[in-house]
């Protein structure tokens, strides 16, 4: 059974860091985009980043580029997220994905919704100003 556990939220202070983590099991996931979305309270869900499992290629949301950096490390089946210089609207329960993002996409969303074929169950981030 395909299952993504995210890990590594918490709380912290605006400006501070944390590194999530996603382990995926139960298949490969190779030939796969992994992607990282958020929800925060009364918002919809969002698109984060996304990064192609073969070939290390992300994108990120407008709203997180050049703070967040996607990474996948294929030995532990796992991505990664990397988010420097967090701010308060950065609070969310954050959720790793992973689908196929089609090639003729042309959205603003790094990985778009539809796209999705699983979910993980999210973990939470909080940022204290």
């Amino acid at each position: 059974q395909e299952q993504l556990v995210e890990s590594g939220g918490g709380v912290v202070q605006a400006g501070g860091s944390l590194r999530l983590s996603c382990v995926a099991s139960g298949r490969t996931f190779s030939g796969y985009d992994m992607g990282w979305f958020r929800q925060a309270p009364g918002k919809e869900r969002e698109s984060v980043a996304t990064i192609t499992w073969l070939s290390g290629s992300t994108r990120y949301a407008d709203s997180v580029k050049g703070r967040f950096t996607a990474s996948r490390d294929s030995a532990k089946n796992t991505v990664y997220l990397q988010m420097n210089s967090l701010k308060p609207e950065d609070t969310a329960v954050y959720y790793c994905a992973v689908g196929h993002r089609p090639i003729s996409y042309s959205g603003i969303d790094p990985f778009p919704r539809y796209a999705v074929n699983y979910w993980g169950k999210g973990t939470e981030v909080t940022v204290s100003s």
